[in-house]
């Protein structure tokens, strides 16, 4: 990612020891975070992100319209650039998240992920699919939303992976609102002449290339829910990634023909 403009040497050691204190601060909260009400997780979920944003200095720009509290069965299926895109999701509205099974067991990460409910799913495991799908619907059923990246893996948001399908099952339960999400990191939103620049996936060098700079820009955009009823899972994948290229104005690549009828595939 090239340089914006780098901060001092003093100012990136206080940003480092604030950023440590932050995460401590994120554990001691996760312990007692699954004891508390929905309405007051969501709170604390949102304040913890957003002030983790700050100490970053990201910058968030929301566009479109957010689902309400009262709005049940909601799910976010969003393109992936960087482990960023769960703080800037949680910041903007508290979710829970669809990841693989590895990074439960991460040090630090895998305890804050497992006590925020994320929902882990064994990709090597083909017959997990159906399980994880379950567990979404469940916490859906709660009142809880969950957020899917359908492209499996991140990206360098200059093109759109190939939506899966397989994630979208629960979706198709009676009056889910499916919302497309478009993520845009690094890009000056003031001008919109620049484009948009990409934060390297692993945690350990994105965060030095964060805190290298000035100041970081993220664009998160709520597309307008899709009409799930009627529809297979194909269409909804193929439907959501269409949105989102739309909204970045980028290509989708290795696109497949979806299905826009019949009954979804088991």
């Amino acid at each position: 990612m090239p340089r914006i403009s780098p901060t001092s040497q003093l100012l990136r050691i206080f940003r480092i020891t604030h950023l440590i204190r932050h995460i401590i601060s994120g554990l001691i909260q996760s312990l007692v975070y699954p004891y508390f009400s929905q309405s007051t997780q969501r709170n604390m979920m949102k304040k913890w992100a957003n002030q983790l944003l700050d100490t970053l200095n990201i910058k968030l720009h929301c566009r479109g319209k957010l689902p309400t509290d009262e709005d049940l069965r909601v799910m976010f299926a969003a393109n992936h650039i960087s482990w960023l895109d769960v703080i800037i999701l949680m910041a903007a509205c508290p979710t829970r998240f669809v990841a693989k099974s590895e990074i439960s067991g991460w040090p630090v990460l895998g305890l804050l992920s497992r006590n925020a409910g994320t929902l882990f799913i064994k990709r090597a495991k083909r017959s997990d699919t159906l399980r994880i799908n379950k567990d979404i619907s469940e916490a859906m059923a709660k009142g809880d939303r969950v957020t899917v990246f359908p492209e499996g893996t991140t990206c360098d948001g200059t093109i759109l992976n190939h939506f899966h399908a397989s994630l979208l099952q629960s979706a198709l339960t009676k009056d889910t609102q499916l919302y497309p999400v478009a993520i845009c990191i690094g890009i000056k939103v003031e001008k919109l002449v620049e484009k948009p620049r990409t934060i390297d996936s692993s945690l350990a060098t994105s965060l030095q290339q964060i805190l290298s700079q000035s100041r970081i820009d993220a664009e998160l955009t709520f597309i307008d829910p899709i009409n799930t009823h009627g529809k297979n899972r194909r269409e909804l994948a193929r439907l959501s990634e269409q949105a989102i290229a739309d909204t970045l104005s980028i290509t989708v690549a290795h696109k497949e023909l979806g299905k826009f009828s019949g009954r979804p595939a088991e």
